[in-house]
């Protein structure tokens, strides 16, 4: 992940955190969550001079590769078996 691509994560998932607050993300439609980022990532268009689509799927992408290394690190703590070392 590229230090422009975690401003990008740590920005949205801040203002995430604001607008979103204490919902259940299960059982709230994912539409319903973009549809309440969609300032933010309007922003981030604009100021990054790329489209509404573009900074969804950057977002999608960076969101993936950051569960990919939290369970890596998850797996790594508690040891190859899943037991804590």
């Amino acid at each position: 992940m590229t230090a422009e691509n975690i401003k990008i994560w740590e920005r949205i998932s801040k203002y995430a955190e604001e607008v979103l607050g204490d919902i259940d993300p299960q059982k709230t439609k994912i539409s319903v969550q973009l549809d309440a980022l969609r300032p933010i990532m309007e922003e981030i268009a604009k100021e990054k001079n790329m489209t509404l689509e573009d900074v969804f799927i950057l977002y999608m992408d960076i969101a993936s590769e950051a569960s990919v290394r939290a369970e890596a690190e998850l797996k790594s703590r508690l040891g190859g078996d899943g037991s804590p070392i």
